[in-house]
């Protein structure tokens, strides 16, 4: 990607108070073989990815992600340089995967990001029942938070093209994920300030009952001592 010629690396500094941030997706989709393949004991294929979380082309900001995948195979770092960025192999094991994405300003420090590349179900069921063509998805929705950037890379992350004139849509509805853990938030506030309520009132009539007994023992000796 050529840049603009009117920005140099250190083009005007950076721009104080600025903030933009980018939403991305990142994970894989993995399909069972249906039983392991006798030349290498692999029992998946497995594609590993980082997408925009919105209809844009990230190669506008993007210079290249860098895969960092087990030791176990040949060449375990691979650069992809332009989209879709994402790598395809196959295996038999889970593992983590490191992902760092690095950017056209070389001002601008690499982010990166962990995913353990998920084969099986939770408990370690492999996805054999699954639909034939359908596989295993494990995605997650994060941010990239660019403070303070440069007049280069605010030029670069303010003029995105579209992928698609259609919807973007992902394997996961984020939204409703989001919904859904706001509702649970909302809720367990909710239930939080019922409880704290209930020990407030257990409080005051503990507090209420020791000073009864207070005043009894204070009028006992009161007895006595007459």
């Amino acid at each position: 990607m050529s840049l603009p010629t009117d920005f140099g690396p250190d083009s005007g500094g950076r721009m104080k108070g600025v903030c933009i941030v980018k939403p991305i997706v990142y994970g894989n989709i993995a399909r069972y073989f249906g039983k392991k393949r006798e030349e290498d004991g692999h029992t998946h294929q497995w594609t590993v990815y980082v997408k925009p979380y919105n209809n844009e082309d990230m190669s506008a900001y993007v210079k290249k992600v860098h895969f960092k995948l087990h030791e176990s195979y040949a060449n375990q770092n691979r650069i992809v340089v332009k989209p879709p960025y994402e790598i395809t192999e196959t295996g038999w094991g889970e593992f983590e995967i490191v992902i760092k994405i690095h950017f056209h300003d070389p001002n601008e420090r690499p982010v990166t990001m962990y995913h353990i590349l998920k084969l099986f179900h939770s408990g370690g069921t492999q996805d054999i029942g699954m639909e034939q063509g359908k596989g295993l998805v494990s995605e997650s929705y994060d941010e990239i938070v660019f403070q303070d950037p440069t007049q280069l890379m605010h030029h670069l992350l303010t003029n995105t093209k579209q992928l698609t004139l259609g919807k973007w849509e992902h394997n996961t509805d984020f939204e409703a994920k989001k919904e859904k853990m706001l509702k649970s938030i909302i809720d367990g506030k909710q239930k939080i300030r019922a409880e704290i309520a209930i020990y407030k009132n257990k409080l005051k009539l503990a507090k209420e009952t020791i000073q009864q007994f207070k005043d009894e023992i204070a009028k006992s000796q009161d007895n006595q001592a007459s």
